[in-house]
């Protein structure tokens, strides 16, 4: 298939990207899940919200992010830490499935940003790497707030009327988590990067500011508007952050296609189209895909 401006495709991306022709993606923005142990279930919706339910009315202080995995508690033992690396095993082989058709898709050059969590961004690096990608660099996307989690060991003990409880004030499980990974990749280069500028107009970065500085490889200072608030979906990155990427890696030119395999809620795409750019999303829930669609046709009217 020949990949068509602002296409959106209800599919799992793994047989959605085998429609998609060779070498016709300039550019990949996207956020897979970050495997927060979905043992015998799927990563979908129905799950996502039924996991969310259980926690409104308790104490969790986190309350947009689906709890309560198999992995979530439990004694740790040698079964324990046996199923918590054959989730990973499963993960990183869930990733290869992807990474492999999404190589074939990328023009030389091409530049792949992936969100992943601290946890698994390795996993996700290893995967794209197998694929044949070679990793540039992992950007730091600090978010304006952390609220930590895990458990407090002192608290843990005075409730279990431990007369030591004092001596592990301050002691946690964890440690407060400000930031997510965006993993970059890039497809190999024709030969060096002016050549591959010369036949696709792709390899830089674009590296300096309006300001004049040099970018960073911590972003920040990013939040959601007004407009990017839907309940539908639980991890929606701010679209002046997904702006910011695209610019940053691909050039303005009117040919170039941005791809977003788990499109979620269509916030790379409205991007690649407020910046003049074609898009195609792969989003594998259908009612997400009802709110690419409105989200579309009010950027178009927009522009138009």
């Amino acid at each position: 298939m020949t990949a068509l401006s602002n296409t959106i495709i209800n599919d799992d991306c793994r047989e959605a990207l085998k429609q998609l022709s060779s070498e016709s993606i300039s550019c990949v923005v996207t956020d897979p899940p970050y495997n927060y142990e979905f043992i015998g279930r799927k990563w979908n919706h129905d799950e996502i919200q039924r996991r969310m339910n259980r926690i409104q009315d308790s104490s969790t202080l986190v309350k947009n992010i689906p709890y309560g995995s198999g992995l979530a508690g439990g004694v740790r033992n040698p079964r324990w830490y046996k199923r918590n690396r054959e989730n990973v095993i499963e993960y990183v082989d869930w990733c290869k499935e992807w990474s492999r058709e999404l190589i074939r898709v990328c023009k030389p050059g091409a530049v792949v940003a992936v969100f992943s969590s601290t946890r698994t961004l390795a996993h996700v690096q290893v995967a794209l790497e197998d694929a044949g990608f070679y990793a540039r660099d992992v950007l730091v996307y600090r978010r304006h707030a952390g609220i930590p989690k895990g458990l407090n060991v002192q608290k843990k003990l005075e409730k279990e009327k431990d007369i030591n409880a004092d001596d592990w004030t301050g002691w946690h499980t964890c440690l407060r988590n400000e930031w997510e990974a965006i993993v970059v990749v890039q497809k190999p280069l024709l030969n060096n990067y002016i050549e591959t500028i010369e036949a696709v107009g792709l390899g830089p970065f674009k590296a300096i500011l309006p300001d004049g500085s040099f970018q960073s490889n911590i972003l920040e200072g990013f939040s959601r508007g007004r407009d990017e608030k839907f309940d539908e979906h639980c991890t929606i990155k701010p679209a002046s952050l997904i702006r910011h990427l695209i610019e940053m890696f691909l050039p303005k030119s009117g040919k170039h296609l941005v791809l977003d395999p788990f499109a979620g809620t269509g916030t790379t795409l409205v991007a690649a189209l407020e910046l003049g750019h074609g898009a195609i999303g792969i989003e594998i829930e259908e009612r997400y895909c009802s709110i690419i669609e409105e989200r579309l046709k009010i950027q178009h009217s927009t522009f138009a």
